[in-house]
Formats: structure tokens, C-alpha cells, sequence
């Protein structure tokens, strides 16, 4: 058997970093209690429960966010094994299967591996072109493995 594998890694397009999420985070506390405090100065105090209630709803936000950013699916040909690693928040699933035994099926804008009567999605964080020519590639990278094989 050779050593050579055909990988393909998709991520989610991420436009903020850690650090950039922290100071956007910061500066919307910041002007929400600011603006909470001057209405709360003018005898207006109901507001700041509301502020608060504000900033665990966005706090909720950036954490469901912040869970999923580093969400990946890498599926790997190797040695006539296709297998497939999906991180989703804090669940990893695999899946393995024969690239002989292996097809891809594509079905109203979605990208499936399948074997054995089992199957996975891939291709879930890409636009739709692009999941179309996912699939041209896989079936691609499927067909030049059988022929190896021969």
C-alpha cells in the first residue's frame, strides 16, 4: 500500500478571533450599563434589569458562537479507506468505511458519503457551488483510487 492521501478539511469561515469577540463583548456591556446607569440617574431604574437581561442574551450568543467556531469536517482517502471526522461543538463523530464500497450521493443541495447502508452528510459548512463541486471531487478521488487498485 502507498502512503498517499487525498484530504479535504472544511471549517466554518470564523471573521473574529477570540481576542476580537472579547472587545466587542466588553464595549457592548460597556455602552448598554452606561446607558442604563444615565437613565437610572434620571430615576429611571427599571431599565437596568433590562440591560442586564440584554447582556446574558448576548453573552448566550457569543458563547453558542464561540462553541461552534471551531466546528470541521475532514474527510480523508487513504490506503482505500474513506474516513470522515465531524466536530460539532464539544460531539466528534467518525465514520469509516471502503472507498471500493464507498459513493457519493448528492440530493437537493446536500453531499452524502455512503456504504453499507449507512451514510454522512459532508460539505455541511460550504455554499451550495460549492458543495456541488465537492462532490465532482470525491467522486473524482473515488474513481482514481478504484483505478489504483487495479
Amino acid at each position: 500500500m502507498n502512503d498517499h492521501a487525498t484530504c479535504w478539511t472544511i471549517k466554518r469561515n470564523c471573521s473574529a478571533s477570540p481576542r476580537q469577540l472579547a472587545l466587542v463583548f466588553a464595549s457592548i456591556v460597556a455602552v448598554s450599563f452606561a446607558f442604563g446607569a444615565a437613565f437610572a440617574a434620571h430615576g429611571l431604574w427599571l431599565v437596568l434589569p433590562f440591560v442586564g437581561l440584554e447582556v446574558l442574551a448576548v453573552a448566550a450568543a457569543f458563547f453558542v458562537y464561540g462553541r461552534h467556531a471551531a466546528d470541521y469536517e475532514r474527510i480523508e482517502l487513504r490506503d482505500g479507506v474513506v474516513t470522515v471526522r465531524c466536530v460539532d461543538g464539544t460531539r466528534a463523530t467518525e465514520w469509516r468505511a471502503g472507498s471500493a464500497w464507498t459513493r457519493v450521493e448528492a440530493e437537493a443541495a446536500r453531499v452524502y458519503l455512503a456504504a453499507h447502508g449507512a451514510r454522512i452528510e459532508v460539505g455541511r459548512h460550504l455554499a451550495h457551488e460549492r458543495r456541488t463541486a465537492l462532490a465532482q471531487e470525491l467522486r473524482q478521488a473515488l474513481r482514481t483510487a478504484a483505478a489504483a487498485r487495479v
